[in-house]
């Protein structure tokens, strides 16, 4: 009941003129159908384009028109890079290659499970197709080679496995941009809103310490609580070589993928210099992958998760762009900022993204969250007095971070709970204490850095 309550809690607000409230009934429908799903997302969001035309909240041509929105063809031609990385097998080369390198400890194994998901998330904007469809099989395939399978054997290493798997691949979608399917949709938030160009090497610029510090502690910290009975893992080594073995030389789709990953990458870093937007440099890169038959056209209609993010990602920014523009998200705001009015704007900034933190306990799709919910955040920090880059930014950090807490918070959680090494209350007590660490590090260390690199 919390998500309902909170919205009703905004609906309640003072202030709302007729249009308005209309527009965000319409919106607060949709993103509580996006969370309880009674029917697929795009079927929630197709029915709700369909009520803004047919009772005149916006006219058709507004109703259409996030699907005009560059943002949105980032993410679709980003699940595109993702299929191309899994099709060729190139995610699976990379993760058997950091353990065939790395793996002689289970520390040392968990790191470089670790690293493969940190050089796969720039590219696979889904911690559910990175850490559920490359990651995990990985994982549970080196917690097989040692016996330790889902009951009396969980404690020989799956459950370390398995843990620090899932609490490094939402710091790794945290890290880029193009990590997660709603990082750019919330970069477009904060260029309405707050006015700040979250640039691809911007955000990079920003959450590199503070990811590397989480990658870096959060599997130390679980090797502790959670110590794993093996303590050497020269048989993962063995198996990643087998493995690398059988899949035999680079194929020739993959090199092609990889070089122009590393284009696009440039690309993207070198952005602000030559003035090409980050979609179409991955349009660029996708078109490049087309004519090197990395992927081909049917590939390209059959990415279901591609299609299916631009049907509805689309009219649920144009919701927001048109809440924003008509006034409705200052007048949510108002409620949030009501509560911190007077604090100095650390401690306000801290008090709103702990609770924007927090309040995922209520969600079970980050993307959900951060459409219905960041909008008006960002309002409330920038009333409090907060840098309006370092608000933008934490609050999209944690719109990745929030993941840690529960095993349904995101695509991939279920994934890796279901599992079996871990029971619920185990992961929820680690969750939260791994959401804590988490806050010390991107609230405490990272405005240190972000006051460093010039964010504020």
């Amino acid at each position: 009941m919390l998500v309902p309550g909170l919205l009703l809690y905004f609906f309640a607000v003072p202030g709302l003129n007729t249009a308005q409230e209309r527009l965000f009934a319409i919106f607060a429908a949709t993103i509580i159908a996006l969370v309880a799903q009674p029917v697929r997302m795009g079927a929630s969001v197709l029915l709700a384009t369909t009520l803004l035309a047919l009772t005149g909240t916006l006219t058709p041509a507004r109703v259409l028109g996030g699907f005009g929105n560059i943002t949105v063809w980032l993410i679709f031609t980003a699940f595109l890079f993702s299929r191309a990385v899994t099709q060729t097998g190139f995610g699976m080369r990379v993760g058997y290659l950091f353990i065939e390198r790395f793996g002689r400890t289970p520390l040392r194994l968990g790191y470089s499970l670790a690293a493969a998901d940190l050089v796969l998330a720039p590219f696979i904007p889904s911690d559910t197709a990175r850490g559920g469809g490359v990651v995990y099989p990985v994982t549970r395939s080196v917690a097989s080679a040692f016996g330790s399978e889902p009951g009396p054997t969980a404690g020989k290493i799956g459950s370390f496995l398995i843990l620090v798997s899932f609490h490094t691949t939402y710091p790794a979608s945290a890290m880029f941009l193009t990590g997660m399917a709603a990082n750019p949709l919330m970069a477009e938030f904060a260029l309405k809103i707050a006015h700040v160009d979250l640039t691809w090497g911007r955000w990079l610029a920003a959450s590199i310490v503070p990811g590397l510090l989480s990658l870096a502690i959060v599997p130390w910290l679980l090797l502790r609580l959670v110590r794993p009975e093996l303590q050497h893992t020269e048989e993962a080594r063995a198996m990643a070589r087998v493995e690398l073995a059988r899949r035999g030389p680079m194929k020739r789709a993959e090199k092609w993928l990889v070089v122009i990953m590393l284009g696009v990458m440039t690309g993207w870093v070198t952005s602000p210099l030559h003035g090409v937007p980050n979609t179409f440099v991955a349009l660029s890169g996708l078109c490049a992958l087309l004519l090197a038959r990395v992927i081909d056209w049917d590939d390209l209609l059959d990415e279901h998760r591609a299609w299916d993010a631009l049907i509805w990602f689309a009219p649920l920014v144009m919701m927001s762009d048109a809440m924003n523009e008509n006034g409705t998200i200052k007048v949510l705001s108002g409620g949030l900022f009501a509560a911190v009015h007077g604090w100095a704007w650390p401690l306000a900034m801290l008090a709103l993204v702990t609770a924007y933190c927090y309040v995922h306990y209520g969600f079970a799709s980050m993307t959900g969250h951060a459409t219905a919910l960041y909008p008006a955040f960002l309002a409330a920090t920038l009333a409090a007095g907060v840098p309006p880059v370092m608000a933008a930014l934490a609050l999209a950090f944690f719109s990745n971070l929030n993941a840690a807490m529960t095993h349904y918070g995101t695509g991939s959680a279920p994934v890796f709970f279901g599992a079996g090494y871990v029971t619920q209350a185990e992961w929820w007590r680690l969750g939260f204490l791994i959401s804590l660490v988490n806050l010390v590090i991107w609230l405490g260390i990272g405005p240190v850095w972000w006051k460093i690199v010039g964010i504020w």
